[in-house]
């Protein structure tokens, strides 16, 4: 099972670690394409600051994230599961994790980032800011500038068992899966059960809290159907929608009463 996150806005200090080395990164063939967004970024920092606060939609109070991204190339690094904070993050709770859980965890988390494309959460990154709704002026729009590394790399990584994206739909737009792959994914929404509406937060946290019970169940399926059988098992309440034709993903509600 292959499971693709978010990112999130906020991130932990990079702290004292040795410094990033895109070589050393999961998916080596994302390599070229990092070192591109990277080298742009820094470019965009370090020269005027107003521009660069417009093209990354910072506020005034996040000016000093500018500053942070001039740094990157020598900043310290820590795992990607330590540098994402915020609510799903919060909810998976990855450093409370047993060790059995941990390993699963490294082996199928895959986190996607404007800046980096998608990073395995042991992989070494320092804290930035650069959304994937971004675009750079030498590169344009992320998602466009991903969608090709992407295509060549990403079928590799989820070999021919399941795909659970539970990706915002910024971070979605850079890759899709397509063809037969396609049918082997499953999307989540988390609907207020009363409402049948989505509500940021506790979509974020019962995301988080879904993975974290799949990881520490050991759950292991191997297509959409599994997984909806998983879910139940697991004390979900889940509505599954089958693709219509080949080439689509299943669609999977997970309904919550509460909000938290």
């Amino acid at each position: 099972m292959l499971v693709l996150l978010p990112p999130s806005e906020g991130k932990a200090n990079s702290g004292e670690g040795a410094p990033l080395e895109l070589s050393a990164l999961s998916l080596p063939g994302l390599t070229a394409a990092r070192r591109a967004v990277l080298t742009e970024l820094v470019e965009l920092c370090t020269g005027d600051e107003e521009k660069a606060r417009e093209v990354l939609g910072l506020s005034e109070g996040l000016r000093g994230e500018i500053a942070k991204n001039t740094g990157l190339p020598t900043a310290g690094a820590r795992p990607a599961g330590e540098i994402y904070t915020g609510v799903l993050y919060d909810a998976l709770g990855l450093a409370t994790l047993e060790a059995a859980a941990r390993r699963r965890a490294a082996d199928s988390l895959l986190v996607f980032s404007g800046l980096w494309g998608a990073v395995r959460v042991t992989d070494p990154i320092p804290s930035y800011r650069c959304s994937m709704g971004v675009k750079l002026p030498g590169l344009g729009a992320l998602a466009g500038h991903w969608r090709a590394p992407m295509a060549e790399v990403l079928p590799e990584a989820a070999g021919d068992g399941l795909v659970l994206d539970l990706r915002s739909s910024a971070y979605a737009a850079a890759w899709r899966p397509k063809g037969e792959l396609a049918g082997r994914t499953a999307t989540v929404r988390v609907l207020h059960a009363p409402t049948r509406k989505v509500v940021s937060h506790f979509n974020k946290a019962t995301k988080g809290r879904m993975v974290r019970s799949l990881l520490t169940a050991g759950a292991a399926p191997k297509d959409p159907a599994e997984l909806v059988e998983a879910l139940r098992g697991l004390g979900y309440v889940v509505e599954a929608q089958a693709p219509g034709r080949a080439g689509k993903a299943w669609s999977l509600d997970v309904l919550v009463e509460e909000i938290h």
